[in-house]
């Protein structure tokens, strides 16, 4: 096959591309550009798209043997990657911008341009294993390391995307990777793994929020001043805009009057109209359901009215987050999901990704919580 590596930059891409030439694919490594500024990225960053990695990314291409391009995306990731992480944030939800960038950049965007030049697939770095099932079918699973595995940010993708998608370090432990990257001669072998939000210059999320935000919509409400209220309604403090918050957050919340009980207090809900957040004792923050809309699935569509329960069936909240057990039922719109584990500190804006044992469902971007306690 014709084989578009995806090259960030890191060690995983850069194994993963090494792997599909040695798989026999014909593989040319590409770096994307996503920044409309590159001067604007953080030296020594952790991230993922600093001019440091473009330059590793070529160094380990050279290493390897293949055609090297760099690919502008900067233009369609600032339209749906920076500003959905602002509007969502903006609306009192909380965005996952790197699954948003699986689903729209490098799944899609890049997908699709490969396949225009004649490309088969795209391999990437990510953790994860595909099976093809008896019927001719793709299933995407669990990596075999579940301390690394990427599945829960690459639940968004359907099966059109993964019949041309290659993960070649599903079926490796990390410390094996790194260690098959020294042995190939690639100095990323010992480079840091990417953590941070990639435009976020310093790490500041909440800074570069209201900076841009500022610069888009002043007189967002989400902007301006507001209260900090128990769940009497009575009010406990003041805050300088909602966008500094986070549903779950504990630190920085600054409350001039302690809970009567003396115990520490969390964000339960953030209303941006209003510029009103809610804090409360941790237990508040359990939740025992949630609402999901705009699915995705990764294989056949589920029809409303489809049932998923039993043991195998679970769902992940965030990132490298705990799996719940759950009762999962297909509705018009969406998803209506009882968990059997009760989550904490989960917040609208985040994706809920639907796993029957190893294998990925699908997804849905949460709308509504219900609590434990309701």
């Amino acid at each position: 096959m014709r084989v578009v590596a995806a090259m960030s930059g890191g060690v995983d891409s850069a194994v993963a591309a090494a792997r599909a030439v040695e798989a026999g694919h014909d593989v040319t490594g590409i770096h994307l550009a996503l920044s409309r500024n590159p001067k604007s990225y953080r030296t020594g960053a952790r991230g993922c798209c600093t001019i440091e990695d473009s330059n590793d990314a070529r160094r380990a291409a050279d290493v390897i043997g293949i055609p090297f391009y760099v690919w502008d995306m900067s233009d369609r990731f600032h339209a749906e990657v920076v500003e959905d992480f602002m509007d969502t944030y903006a609306a009192g939800q909380t965005p996952n911008p790197c699954l948003r960038c699986n689903e729209k950049i490098k799944f899609e965007a890049v997908l699709d341009r490969a396949l225009a030049l004649g490309f088969d697939a795209v391999a990437t770095g990510h953790y994860a294993q595909l099976r093809t099932t008896a019927g001719g079918g793709i299933e995407m699973h669990r990596a075999v390391d579940h301390g690394k595995d990427q599945s829960y940010v690459l639940g968004v993708l359907d099966e059109r995307q993964l019949r041309h998608s290659l993960f070649p370090l599903g079926d490796t432990p990390k410390p094996q990777v790194r260690e098959e990257a020294a042995r190939r001669g690639l100095l990323v072998a010992d480079k840091p793994d990417s953590h941070d939000i990639c435009f976020v210059a310093d790490g500041d999320n909440a800074g570069w929020l209201r900076e841009k935000l500022s610069e888009r919509d002043p007189d967002l409400a989400s902007l301006s001043p507001g209260i900090i209220v128990d769940e009497s309604g009575a009010q406990v403090g003041e805050h300088e805009g909602t966008l500094g918050f986070t549903i779950g957050q504990r630190k920085g919340l600054r409350l001039g009057h302690p809970a009567p009980d003396g115990r520490p207090r969390y964000v339960l809900d953030i209303e941006p109209v209003t510029r009103t957040v809610t804090v409360g004792p941790h237990e508040r923050l359990a939740i025992t359901g949630l609402t999901g809309v705009d699915p995705r699935w990764c294989g056949p569509c589920l029809p409303a009215g489809n049932e998923l329960a039993g043991e195998s069936v679970t769902v992940q909240l965030r990132a490298h987050g705990a799996e719940h057990r759950a009762r999962v039922v297909v509705t018009e719109t969406g998803l209506e999901v009882d968990l059997l584990d009760p989550a904490h500190g989960v917040a609208p804006g985040q994706a809920v990704v639907v796993y029957d044992g190893t294998r990925v469902v699908g997804s849905a971007t949460i709308a509504a919580t219900r609590r434990a306690t309701d």
